[in-house]
């Protein structure tokens, strides 16, 4: 029997899924439904015997990226959702699947033949974990920014750093080139690698292989000095942030 947990906030969206599960296979067990960011967090901290999660994304109290990011967990998730902009998040997020609502039967069957693949390859060289390693190196490489009215793919490596202004998230590539990105830094923050990307205060994510160095500034805060000169942004770090982003440099 596999258990399964359903990360859902829309009650017949979850009723749907349950039913259109048990049509599918008499071999799953729903064991946990889950309405939120926070509630599944607290279920999935007490380590669950759960072997697959069917996970929304777009949840009431946030993106459920954060639940998978948060929680030290290693287990398989198929991700649902109304939207295909998060294809490329889901990936590093434990994803091995990305299914588009509404979800039919047969999409939901090619998904869990899917996962007993994997599950029959990687236990025949060991364990779950070499799933999880395996998913861990599909990490997100690009993103679709906007420049006028072109849908440009951009290297997540080519990226400078991201900053907020007038409400608009712009994105400043090695090239000095500017672009508009269709979500907010908060977004942006749970998406990216945090060992390559930082936030460095409420207008700025940097990306460290673009940092040359930092000094002291204002006695309690840093100034950022970036490899690129011609990108003239005067990047500070607050002293409630400066303990954090030393930490990170030095653990690159």
């Amino acid at each position: 029997m596999l258990n399964v947990a359903i990360i859902e906030d829309e009650r017949l969206a979850m009723e749907d899924l349950i039913n259109t599960l048990s049509s599918v296979s008499n071999e799953l067990q729903v064991v946990a439904r889950l309405g939120s960011v926070r509630e599944s967090l607290d279920y999935l901290s007490t380590q669950p015997a759960v072997d697959l999660i069917f996970s929304d994304i777009q949840l009431s109290d946030g993106l459920s990226f954060e639940i998978f990011h948060k929680a030290n967990i290693r287990i398989p998730v198929i991700f649902i959702t109304g939207y295909n902009e998060f294809i490329m998040n889901a990936l590093e997020y434990n994803g091995i699947d990305y299914l588009l609502k509404p979800v039919s039967k047969e999409h939901l069957s090619k998904a869990l033949v899917k996962y007993k693949m994997l599950e029959k390859h990687f236990t025949n060289h060991s364990s779950i974990d070499n799933i999880m390693h395996y998913l861990g190196n599909n990490k997100k490489k690009r993103m679709i920014v906007k420049k006028g009215m072109e849908n440009i793919s951009l290297q997540l490596d080519d990226i400078v750093f991201f900053y907020t202004e007038n409400k608009i998230v712009y994105v400043i590539d090695r090239l000095s080139k500017k672009y508009i990105a269709d979500k907010t830094l908060s977004e942006l923050e749970e998406i990216l690698d945090k060992s390559t990307f930082f936030r460095a205060n409420r207008q700025y994510i940097l990306n460290i292989n673009f940092i040359r160095g930092f000094k002291a500034y204002e006695k309690v805060k840093l100034l950022v000095d970036l490899t690129t000169p011609e990108i003239n942004h005067h990047i500070v770090i607050s002293q409630e942030m400066a303990p954090q982003f030393r930490e990170w440099m030095h653990n690159a």
